[in-house]
């Protein structure tokens, strides 16, 4: 049966049927009489020479086949509704996606949720967590947050600001000066793309003017936000970003002992130069750049 022949009609009147175990009950719901409920039924059993109920007195029960039927019509009717309604949700309210990295997501924007809200109470900001680079010609996402010299190609962007990296720990680990790091773990996690700027421990040491130690032990992940958590856990060093641990930094669950800081990459908010940006999502870059200003932002 090709998708243009499906009788969408008869195959609403059974899923209500089945639904319900009652032709005048699916009539109610679909504001038609019981006679024409029936005849949408037959007409879906002569097309595909199959018995659908079992029609008894006062009820009907669904024969092998209907029972087969049912479940996939239910399902498909039942998202059918939910992408509706979800649709009709978003135009009432007005919805914003934003893409960034996993760790900037966790770290540094939703802990800004709370004063977006209270000054956007009319928008719905969702927040697309990867460290895969989201194409904005062929998905839903309105704003990108990037992270590198730029520029991007198709992309209408802007600096919101420049990173900033230095050994973190937590303070019960009594880490004051660089000799200390001899006898701690240095916790590494692995840059998403390799580029000569990267602030690694190697180029720490070389800022700093030291020697990496080789008694040190050291830590390796495969995403900073969970170097992050390792160090306010106590498990060693970490050279992180300042923008992404400013909250642990100012509850004190780490401290950053010494120097240098080194300049990281530059975030940026970019969104698709050929889409014209609505309303709600000028206002959101309005808002992440005035995040992006105070003090505390890049540290």
């Amino acid at each position: 049966m090709q998708r243009r022949s499906l009788p969408l009609s008869a195959l609403r009147a059974f899923e209500a049927a089945a639904r319900l175990g009652s032709f005048k009950a699916a009539a109610d719901e679909l504001a038609v009489t019981p006679t024409a409920v029936s005849h949408q039924i037959r007409a879906l059993e002569a097309q595909t020479g199959l018995a659908l109920f079992d029609r008894r007195i006062r009820k009907v029960l669904l024969t092998d086949a209907g029972a087969q039927l049912y479940p996939v019509l239910r399902d498909g009717f039942d998202a059918f509704e939910a992408t509706l309604a979800r649709l009709t949700r978003q135009h009432l309210r007005r919805q914003v996606t934003i893409s960034a990295t996993n760790a900037f997501t966790v770290k540094w924007l939703v802990p800004r949720m709370a004063d977006f809200r209270r000054r956007h109470p009319g928008i719905d900001l969702q927040l697309l967590a990867s460290d895969d680079v989201v194409d904005l010609r062929s998905t839903t996402v309105d704003i990108a947050i990037r992270y590198g010299s730029g520029p991007y190609p198709g992309l209408a962007s802007e600096p919101l600001f420049t990173d900033r990296f230095a050994p973190v720990a937590n303070p019960r680990l009594g880490v004051a000066s660089p000799e200390d790091l001899a006898r701690v773990p240095l916790i590494r996690f692995d840059w998403k793309r390799r580029h000569p700027h990267n602030p690694t421990w190697g180029a720490w040491f070389k800022a700093a003017r030291r020697k990496e130690p080789r008694s040190a032990g050291h830590l390796r992940f495969s995403d900073e936000g969970h170097a992050i958590q390792a160090a306010v856990a106590g498990h060693g060093v970490a050279l992180v970003s300042l923008a992404l641990v400013a909250d642990e930094l100012k509850a004190g669950h780490l401290v950053q002992p010494f120097g240098p800081a080194m300049d990281g990459h530059t975030y940026h908010v970019a969104t698709y130069a050929d889409r014209p940006a609505s309303a709600p999502v000028q206002a959101v870059v309005r808002w992440l750049r005035a995040q992006a200003a105070l003090p505390e932002a890049g540290n």
